[in-house]
This record gives C-alpha cells, sequence and structure tokens, in this order.
C-alpha cells in the first residue's frame, strides 16, 4: 500500500479527525461553534470528521484511482462496488455471465481492473491462471474473510492452509491419491452407484416419486458421493443410501441449504467478514456456531474409532486417514481438521458435478441415449463385475462418458467463482501484482469465454 493510501485509510483519517477535533476545541472552540451555529462539543467533532470522511471519499473515488493506485494503467469498470462483489449480490444470472460480459467489452486484455476503491483484478487467460495456481501458487493466499468463514466448514485441511503447512500436507497425503489407489477403488464406487440406482427405482416406485415420477435427484447425489467419500477418506461405511436419516448429512443439509437467509449470511460474511458479522443480532449466528460444531464434534468419534482400529490391528483399509494416521506426525486436532477437509470438499464437489451432469443429460436426451449405449456396450447386464474386474481400464477410454464429464465440468465448475490474495509482490504472466491485490478468477468466465 503506498504512502497516500495510508494517509487516507480509514484508521489514519479517524485519528487525524479526533486530534483534529481536540485541538480545535481546545484552541478554537468559540470562533468554531459561531462559524458553523454549533452548541456543544459533540457538533464540533460531528463536523470534523464528516468533513475528514467527505474529504476522502473524494480522493478514494477521483483522484487516486487516476493518480496513486498501481493499477491505474489496468482497463476495466473500476466500478465503485467491485464486480466480483456485485457477482456475489446479483442473483437473476449465474454470477459468471458478469465477467463474461466484461471480457467482451475488453476483448484484448490479460487482466482487468474491477474497482475504484479495492486492489482488485480479474485474470481473463489460461496463461495468467497458470501462473496463479501452478506456477506461483505461494505468492497467493485465500482472502482473510473467504478463509475466515470455510475453515469452520473446512477445518485447516489441505484446502485452507497455505504457504509451508500446505506444502507439508500435499506431501503427506499425496500417495492416497496415486493412479494404483484411485484404480483400486473403481470397484467400490461402481458397487454405490447400482445402489443408488436401485434406491431412485425404489423411490419412484413408492417413495417420494411414485405420484408424480419426479425426485429430488440433489438429495441422493449428496448420499452416495458421501458414501464413497467415507470409504474412501476414511475406509467408514455411512450407509446414507440405505438410512433414511444420517446425522452427518443432516449437517451438511443443513449447512448448504440455499435459503434465502442462509444465503444473506454467507454473502454478508464474506463482504464484511465473519467476525464483525458475529457482533450483530442475528439468528443465523447461533444456527451457524451450533451446525459448525456439531460437526466437529461429530467427527472426533469417528478419528478415535479409526486410531483405535490402527492399534488392535483391526484396520488394513488404505485411506487417506489411515495414511495421515499412521504417518504419525498429526495431533487430534489436526487430523479432525483433514477429516472436515475430506467430508465437506470431497463429497459435496462430487455431489455437485454429479447433478449437473444429470441435468445436462436431461437437456439433451440424444446424448444420454448414446452414453447409455455406449456403456452397456462396455459393460453388458450380464457381465459379472467382482473385485478383479478392470473397471479402470473398460471406462476410461470410452469417449461420450469423458467427453459429457469433461463437458459438465467446463459448463458448471464446481467452484465457478475463487480469489487469491497477493502475499508478496510478485507478477502473472509479465504483470506485476502488488502485495494485497486481490487476484478474481472466474473459471465460470474463463471456460465459456468465446475464445
Amino acid at each position: 500500500m503506498g504512502v497516500a493510501a495510508q494517509i487516507f485509510s480509514l484508521p489514519s483519517l479517524t485519528l487525524a479527525a479526533t486530534v483534529e477535533s481536540s485541538l480545535v476545541i481546545k484552541f478554537f472552540g468559540d470562533s468554531f461553534s459561531r462559524v458553523f451555529n454549533l452548541n456543544t462539543h459533540l457538533g464540533i467533532v460531528a463536523v470534523i470528521f464528516f468533513a475528514n470522511y467527505a474529504f476522502a471519499l473524494l480522493f478514494w473515488g477521483l483522484v487516486y484511482p487516476k493518480l496513486f493506485s498501481p493499477l491505474r494503467h489496468l482497463h476495466g469498470p473500476r466500478n465503485f462496488i467491485s464486480m466480483a462483489h456485485r457477482s456475489l449480490i446479483v442473483s437473476d444470472r449465474p454470477s459468471g455471465d458478469l465477467f463474461l460480459d466484461l471480457i467482451k467489452k475488453y476483448p484484448d486484455q490479460e487482466i482487468l481492473n474491477l474497482s475504484a476503491f479495492d486492489y482488485q483484478v480479474l485474470v481473463t487467460k489460461p496463461r495468467m491462471l497458470a501462473d496463479l495456481l501452478v506456477h506461483k501458487p505461494y505468492d497467493f493466499a485465500k482472502p482473510p474473510k473467504i478463509s475466515g468463514l470455510l475453515r469452520h466448514v473446512l477445518g485447516d485441511g489441505l484446502i485452507m492452509v497455505e504457504g509451508d503447512q500446505h506444502k507439508f500436507l500435499r506431501k503427506n497425503t499425496m500417495p492416497a491419491f496415486t493412479f494404483r489407489h484411485i484404480k483400486n477403488l473403481y470397484h467400490m464406487m461402481w458397487t454405490k452407484s447400482v445402489i443408488m440406482t436401485g434406491a431412485l427405482e425404489e423411490a419412484l416406485e413408492t417413495g417420494e416419486g411414485r405420484d408424480t415420477g419426479i425426485i429430488d435427484l440433489s438429495n441422493w447425489t449428496s448420499r452416495v458421493t458421501l458414501d464413497i467419500i467415507g470409504v474412501a477418506g476414511m475406509g467408514r461405511e455411512f450407509n446414507t443410501l440405505k438410512k433414511a436419516e444420517d446425522p452427518l448429512l443432516g449437517i451438511y443439509e443443513q449447512l448448504l441449504e440455499p435459503a434465502p437467509e442462509k444465503l444473506a449470511f454467507a454473502m454478508s460474511s464474506l463482504l464484511l467478514g465473519l467476525p464483525f458479522v458475529r457482533l450483530l443480532p442475528w439468528k443465523m449466528n447461533t444456527l451457524f456456531k451450533y451446525l459448525t460444531t456439531t460437526l466437529s464434534d461429530v467427527c472426533m468419534p469417528m478419528l478415535q474409532e479409526k486410531k483405535d482400529a490402527i492399534v488392535n490391528s483391526k484396520d488394513d483399509h488404505f485411506d487417506v486417514l489411515s495414511l495421515l494416521i499412521k504417518s504419525g506426525n498429526f495431533t487430534d486436532p489436526q487430523l479432525r481438521d483433514q477429516l472436515l477437509t475430506f467430508l465437506a470438499a470431497g463429497h459435496e464437489t462430487t455431489s455437485s458435478a454429479l447433478s449437473w451432469a444429470c441435468y445436462l443429460l436431461s437437456k439433451h436426451p440424444e446424448y444420454q441415449d448414446k452414453l447409455r449405449e455406449e456403456i452397456r456396450q462396455a459393460v453388458p447386464d450380464d457381465m459379472e463385475i467382482d473385485k478383479s474386474t478392470d473397471l479402470a481400464g473398460i471406462l476410461e477410454p470410452l469417449p461420450y462418458l469423458n467427453g459429457i464429464m469433461n463437458e459438465t465440468l467446463r459448463l458448471y465448475p464446481t467452484v465457478p467463482l475463487t480469489m487469491r490474495q497477493a502475499v508478496r509482490d510478485s507478477n502473472l504472466a509479465g504483470q506485476a501484482i502488488p502485495k494485497g491485490v486481490t487476484v478474481v478468477l472466474s473459471l465460470w468466465q474463463m471456460n465459456r469465454a468465446p475464445d
């Protein structure tokens, strides 16, 4: 932050106004009161504070963006309210569409200035994305307001930690994500998928869809992915596909339910910061604290059960949690945080992708028919499938299956918008990015860009 920005920051202005008020009251109180027709010292203080903040508003709105901002040479809307913040508030169209409009207006720009006040830019080209996430990932971190909210749901796991902590976790978890291990999970995932199709048929015949032929698919995709991540992440059978209710699933459903008040709470926390929102007399604060605390409390018995099984030599399952426990490098709170990350990020992201894939197939029945035919040819009804079956070798080469999944992730990325903040002076594809600048990345926009 430059000298001018520091001088006109809110803390500096408040301090200056306080000092000015004291001096005016002490030396010029009577004269000031007569000129402005003020009867109390409080009125003098109010006038001085108002004058300081009004001057600052003019400085930030008119002078700073054109003369002092390190991003002043960049093209972009430079709105009073950042485009990134507007994208979180506007609800009549997908948030990524606002950024699509921008790149159509500035087609040749790789980076755009989004705000007149914040240090906030949008990257629009793949080579900048590569620098941001691959070549220089530790030059940028999640903004504090975002991480401050998400860590209550995800814990300080692989997704949330930064720097050396992230390097350590990545090194210690990578063995669980080798192709050999993923390949060994195919049979389990196939089995869970078969169970889900049976549950869907039953729901259509005798359950929620018996009268209308309509069911809430998102509920079932959340169940099947939680069952899969339970086995893959911690070697535990949740069996939510067969249970009417499950405490863990219920917590996630309440946390992620897109109710208007919950969305307002999330947006307020992202824009203003969770510590500020917690000061408000809002019942959502109590509910959020209850759900996140309960989620953490549910995980601890699972963790202890897993540790006991390992100590008693009753656990030979190769999963992420077992690997972390056996490494001996993690405390119980750290293991709990990893578990929170695997459960939340591991099942909700996949559930979202599966739901969107089903949506797209329902909108394009011709591809649904081609995909069904491709899979039936590769895996006939009379084919015996067991743990020795090379499902990876059968499914990986299928063009329609892979094409449809890739297209789903392109059109509906699990994380359509994310941000990173420069923790040191850096650059993206040669463009200087000063420390403190927030870099906005819209995968929705980038994946749908005309070029």
